[in-house]
């Protein structure tokens, strides 16, 4: 596992067999995952320099993932009250 912040399994670090079920059967949520840690990337790469952003566009980015953030929240939630 790599060491970047704000990854899935350390965001919801209670949850990580509802997060692998719901990877595995639902290509909603794993799209959705997917664009999570493909933001999540980005955002972890410009902030180390490694890739130059404008502020504007770093500021896009994490709106994005907090947006993304929230619905795989809602769904791992939902899927965990009724056994995933």
């Amino acid at each position: 596992m790599s060491h970047k912040a704000h990854e899935l399994a350390a965001e919801f670090p209670e949850d990580l067999e509802v997060l692998h079920h719901l990877k595995a059967t639902r290509g909603h949520f794993a799209v959705l995952a997917d664009r999570y840690d493909e933001v999540n990337g980005a955002i972890h790469r410009i902030e180390a320099g490694l890739d130059a952003a404008s502020d504007a566009r770093l500021e896009d980015l994490k709106k994005e993932r907090l947006c993304l953030l929230d619905q795989l929240g809602r769904m791992i939630r939902d899927a965990g009250a009724v056994g995933a």
